[in-house]
């Protein structure tokens, strides 16, 4: 199964933006961000299974092996037929194929499963830009933007403190919001909550590879307390 990277919709509605001279005329409402929709994990070929997630297995045509399946602290999981499987830092795809491809060897012929996490410890954000560890990060209770740069290996020396976007997803609709973190710093805005599902962008600056990579987005945008919906 080909594995999808959930940025690559992101850059679409980045260039897109980029590209287009109606962008600062799109709705701009005020008030911070809204909490998302929803916090659960997105079915996503990036999302990484980890110990203590709640699997939901199904395979078809073989009720007995339907189920939900909790994957243990060593990150495992057991299975009728096939005992214990390695289940930790596998997507739902990778773990999907393996379950296949172990059933074919002995049992089924040309079996097809499907894997979903239903519940998680482990509610995820992605950040991305000037940062040192981009990527996927777990989101913690009560999680703000500056924690969350932080756990990400915080700011480069590149990067742009007043050119960091939050995308979140609100009543059905993409939204962004543009924060200074020099501000939310010495208390002169508010360190917004993140939550799972999240992307965080943070803009470099001078030779930063990150440098303009949002600029025209940037330009856009207002500072925290406006937000627009970007697609």
């Amino acid at each position: 199964m080909k594995l999808h990277w959930v940025l690559g919709v992101v850059s679409m509605v980045l260039l897109t933006a980029c590209g287009s001279t109606e962008a600062s005329r799109l709705p701009v409402e005020t008030g911070n961000l809204a909490a998302p929709d929803s916090v659960e994990v997105n079915q996503e070929g990036t999302i990484r299974i980890q110990p203590l997630d709640q699997l939901e297995i199904k395979v078809f045509g073989v009720d007995q092996l339907d189920g939900l399946y909790q994957v243990d602290p060593e990150g495992r999981i057991r299975m009728p037929l096939l005992g214990i499987v390695e289940a930790n830092g596998t997507t739902i795809f990778d773990l999907a194929d393996y379950l296949e491809a172990r059933l074919e060897e002995r049992y089924l012929q040309n079996p097809l499963v499907t894997v979903s996490i239903v519940d998680s410890l482990g509610a995820q954000f992605v950040i991305e830009g000037a940062v040192g560890s981009p990527g996927l990060h777990s989101v913690r209770d009560g999680m703000t933007l500056l924690q969350a740069i932080a756990v990400s290996g915080g700011p480069t020396a590149e990067a742009n403190p007043n050119a960091v976007l939050i995308f979140r997803t609100i009543e059905g609709e993409r939204r962004v919001a543009r924060y200074d973190l020099s501000q939310i710093r010495v208390g002169q805005s508010d360190d917004p909550t993140i939550y799972g599902n999240d992307l965080i962008m943070v803009d470099g600056q001078g030779d930063s590879p990150a440098y303009g990579a949002y600029e025209e987005v940037l330009r856009s945008l207002p500072l925290v307390g406006l937000f627009i919906a970007v697609f």
